[in-house]
């Protein structure tokens, strides 16, 4: 038996994939301390793992970040970018390494699985080996390894060959570095000095590559290639659940189940849901007279919040996609890591209107790969959304290149490939502390 911690900022699209690598380890009889937020503790316990809440300082409620955060509202996607890695994801490091530490002094772990947004994660590579378990990072964010093959990460760009790639994955890593980042590098000093007393180690999510080993939860086919990366990094597929014996149907279900026509599922997710302005109601007004059934997950706010819906559109909070999406035609999105790789699960092609945090570079690979469409705006206009809709429907290479790569994450380890990645981990690093 091994003792394990898992450590996530307190954000459920980050919190939800690791319970069920929780459940998996204890299953196996590893004691499991799970380090997150205070409002996720009966989630934690449900899988067996013991429940540690965050400090006050590093502990937030992500179902109002506005309110925690009125600026967001401000930004830019890009500089969006900037603030969410300045003051969600850097600053609450030092309470979050504290308590790490803490629980390490109470009884040593095998190994540290870390969100790749935890900054606590970072400051940890920079220790000596002898000085800290293996460091694991669980990648439920898109991939960020930095390389000169590789756009920096949060402009939602694509990969470019040659020199002429090269020169502008130059010029935006210098901006990003000196510019949108500024402050987060500002940060990203002060947590390491309060911490390890380290000198500038760089900033922003780049520090997976200083870990002992990277689980990214997707398919190679979906994540820019990395030829100069260092690091291990293991494609396990998604390991996320969402399954009746999550989320219950609605009254309304057997219209789902029973219907001919094609089923659009729309969702902002369950962190950007508070103005539903973003997607839904431009894509129920783009949708009203289609001839589908529009299904709604509102990823936690108030159904009835919408008001009076079209004859063809469906609303609940949250749904079983387990047994939406394999009747579902086109996944509708504002570009959540999980939700995007459960429509693939299924094969089921998406159309992505990027809202903030890494959505935009959500969207670049769901374009990249050929699973579906960017919309490149969080706000599109109903016709945007129409006629994205109507593309991918009407064009099969979408839902085939979907198919593909549902059948790679079917062929993939999940959550065993997880495990496996950490044990062999801690195993290596066993080997180079000695």
């Amino acid at each position: 038996m091994a003792s394990i911690i898992i450590a996530s900022v307190p954000i459920h699209g980050h919190v939800v994939p690791l319970l069920s690598l929780a459940r998996g380890l204890v299953e196996r009889g590893d004691d499991v301390r799970f380090l997150t937020g205070t409002r996720f503790r009966d989630a934690v316990s449900a899988t067996g793992a013991t429940h540690v809440a965050l400090p006050a300082d590093a502990d937030f409620d992500d179902r109002d970040l506005l309110k925690t955060f009125p600026e967001l509202a401000r930004l830019s996607p890009v500089r969006g970018v900037g603030f969410y890695v300045e003051h969600v994801f850097t600053r609450p490091g030092v309470g979050q390494y504290r308590a790490i530490q803490d629980l390490l002094r109470a009884d040593p772990s095998a190994a540290v699985v870390a969100d790749p947004t935890l900054a606590a994660g970072a400051v940890m590579t920079l220790l000596p080996a002898r000085e800290r378990p293996a460091i694991v990072v669980a990648g439920i964010i898109p991939l960020n390894l930095p390389g000169r093959d590789v756009p920096p990460f949060g402009f939602g760009l694509t990969p470019r060959a040659g020199w002429p790639g090269r020169a502008r994955n130059a010029v935006l890593t210098w901006f990003e570095e000196r510019v949108i980042l500024r402050g987060a590098r500002r940060a990203g000093d002060e947590v390491r000095r309060a911490t390890v007393g380290a000198t500038r180690a760089g900033s922003g999510l780049g520090w997976v590559g200083r870990a002992d080993a990277v689980a990214q939860c997707t398919v190679a086919s979906f994540e820019y290639p990395r030829p100069d990366a260092s690091t291990v990094v293991r494609f396990t597929g998604p390991i996320a659940e969402s399954s009746v014996d999550h989320h219950r149907v609605p009254a309304w279900w057997p219209e789902v189940s029973e219907h001919r026509r094609p089923i659009v599922h729309v969702t902002q997710g369950t962190l950007a849901n508070n103005e539903m302005d973003d997607l839904i109601r431009p894509a129920v007004r783009a949708l009203a007279d289609e001839d589908v059934l529009v299904v709604v997950a509102t990823g936690g706010a108030p159904a009835d919040a919408l008001g009076e819906m079209p004859s063809n559109v469906r609303v609940a909070d949250f749904l079983p996609y387990d047994v939406l999406l394999p009747r579902t035609s086109v996944f509708l999105t504002n570009g959540g890591y999980g939700g995007t790789q459960f429509a693939l699960r299924h094969g089921v092609p998406i159309v992505v209107a990027p809202g903030g945090e890494d959505k935009s570079e959500v969207a670049a690979r769901v374009q990249w790969s050929g699973v579906g469409i960017s919309l490149r705006t969080r706000r599109p206009s109903p016709t945007r959304i129409r006629d994205a809709v109507r593309e991918v429907i009407g064009e099969a290479s979408y839902r085939l290149r979907a198919v593909d790569m549902a059948a790679e994450i079917a062929a993939s380890p999940g959550t065993a490939g997880v495990i496996d990645t950490i044990d062999d981990a801690v195993a290596r690093h066993s080997r180079i502390a000695s």
